[in-house]
């Protein structure tokens, strides 16, 4: 090889290097992991003020709600397993991709701190209606723990054998490595989760069998292996951890809630984890607004149009 063909592809092999990134696994410790653990009435009482906010706050929300639910209706109304029309939209929002990225990013700093949640977190209805699709979508499908895999491009995680991490954001993750791998292949995630959940029936691509995974699912890694190429990480399920409960609600209501925050570095009833074998969770009881299927159809559709056409 000529000497100036020799260098350019020795520069060419240094930024393709300098272009991966290297982030440690770890808890999350700053995501906003609410699981609405024995608020979920209320929560969802308080639903249509705070979502008819957020869509004045967030117009990439309001596009997106807008789409995910003329999907819904194309595709003939289904709810069943889920309790509400808003629950099946959130899913299939979520799964179109178009704010996953900037969702998620958020998901992983809301948790900072309570003002953090409060003030700059305008995802607050998704992140409720999405987590409590995924806890009905668990009960319906008859809880069990699935082996799926994760393909990350442009990223090597750090990890070692033994460490407790999260995700600490909603994940997707594919049944086969082969669909996986089509993502990316610097890091390749295969993970034994008892917490995520099918989706396809409320996806908007249900064809990629996506599995998805809440970020209070706690994990242990089981194996860390680097080829010179990927870093292929085992992960096995644990339990959850939740540093945040019905935050939304503190501040909001006289009545009785059930506890704020648990301990750091503990579970808890409060976070839904009670037999880390088993990964039984308590059963809420869930109800919804009456109005709820009129304002997630016909007539937020008609007022968010009004506001998307009133954003610049």
């Amino acid at each position: 090889m000529a000497p100036l063909a020799h260098a350019l592809a020795l520069l060419a092999m240094a930024v393709a290097a300098a272009a991966i990134d290297v982030v440690p696994l770890d808890m999350a410790w700053e995501s906003f992991d609410d699981q609405y653990r024995g608020c979920g009435p209320a929560m969802t009482a308080a639903l249509p003020a705070l979502r008819l906010s957020e869509f004045q706050k967030n117009p990439l929300f309001t596009r997106l709600w807008v789409k995910a639910a003329a999907e819904w209706r194309k595709r003939g109304f289904r709810v069943s397993p889920l309790s509400s029309p808003a629950q099946a939209i959130a899913v299939m929002a979520y799964s179109s991709k178009d704010v996953h990225q900037q969702f998620n990013e958020a998901v992983r700093r809301a948790g900072r701190s309570p003002q953090e949640y409060r003030k700059n977190f305008h995802f607050k209805t998704l992140h409720f209606l999405l987590t409590h699709a995924l806890q009905k979508l668990r009960q319906a499908q008859n809880p069990q723990c699935r082996n799926v895999f994760w393909g990350v491009p442009g990223t090597h995680f750090q990890a070692r054998r033994g460490q407790a991490v999260r995700f600490g954001h909603f994940t997707s993750m594919f049944p086969r490595k082969e669909i996986a791998q089509k993502f990316g292949t610097d890091t390749i995630f295969q993970v034994v989760t008892c917490q995520g959940v099918d989706i396809r029936a409320f996806s908007m691509y249900p064809m990629k069998q996506e599995v998805l995974i809440p970020p209070y699912e706690t994990f242990e890694v089981t194996q860390v292996i680097w080829d010179g190429k990927t870093t292929w990480i085992r992960l096995r399920s644990t339990g959850t951890y939740s540093k945040y409960n019905c935050e939304w609600l503190w501040k909001r209501t006289l009545g009785a809630l059930p506890p704020r925050k648990t301990r750091p570095g503990h579970h808890s009833t409060g976070s839904g984890h009670r037999d880390p074998v088993s990964h039984e969770d308590t059963n809420d009881t869930y109800v919804t607004v009456a109005t709820d299927v009129t304002d997630v159809t016909d007539v937020t559709v008609a007022t968010v149009a009004n506001i998307i056409t009133q954003t610049p």
